[in-house]
């Protein structure tokens, strides 16, 4: 049998491939501000357009070279073609099920919901300021958390002065809301 019908490894394609992101929880929206939309827009361009067409170049030279089951150009462009595809298919997905919400629409409001940026003091009197953002766009090294986090849904529909409960591992731990204000998209990036 040819070579070209073979598998080229051993080893399973499955434990090769880094986890996808947890997939959104049955019945919730793909929320997303359009600063992390764009984000996920232009890295599935730079995929696309840049990023894959370059691998391909290279597994199509490396594939010239003879032997494939020694390649390392060969092997590796594979394995990366695959973790781009996979990638692309994910951002694909979560592009085509968001629903792009802009805080600065929502301007005036007293109640905390998606896009609004909280400040709140937490039992040990530890001030937090926190944007309520999209499952992908989630970083708390920006104070950005995913607005089906924890925090985030004790949070929802709560005023400047209303003290709510989160659920933490260690119990529940009561936090005050301070202040509320829905920042421009672009205080966001």
């Amino acid at each position: 049998m040819s070579k070209a019908f073979t598998k080229e490894t051993e080893t399973d394609e499955a434990e090769e491939l880094p986890d996808e992101p947890e997939p959104l929880p049955p019945g919730t929206k793909n929320y997303m501000t359009p600063v992390g939309f764009k984000r996920l827009w232009d890295e599935r361009e730079f995929l696309v357009k840049k990023d894959r067409p370059k691998v391909v170049e290279v597994v199509s030279w490396a594939a010239g070279n003879g032997d494939r089951s020694e390649n390392g150009d060969y092997l590796y462009g594979k394995k990366r073609l695959r973790e781009i595809d996979r990638r692309l298919r994910f951002l694909t997905k979560r592009l085509e099920a968001a629903e792009v919400v802009d805080p600065k629409r929502q301007q005036g409001l007293r109640q905390i919901f998606f896009g609004a940026t909280v400040t709140y003091a937490n039992g040990r009197d530890e001030e937090m300021t926190v944007t309520l953002v999209g499952v992908d766009e989630a970083d708390m090294e920006r104070g950005q958390i995913s607005w089906i986090s924890p925090v985030a849904r004790a949070l929802m529909k709560a005023r400047v002065g209303d003290t709510v409960e989160v659920k933490t591992p260690a119990g529940p731990e009561p936090i005050e809301v301070l202040d509320i204000e829905y920042r421009l998209p672009a205080d966001l990036g």
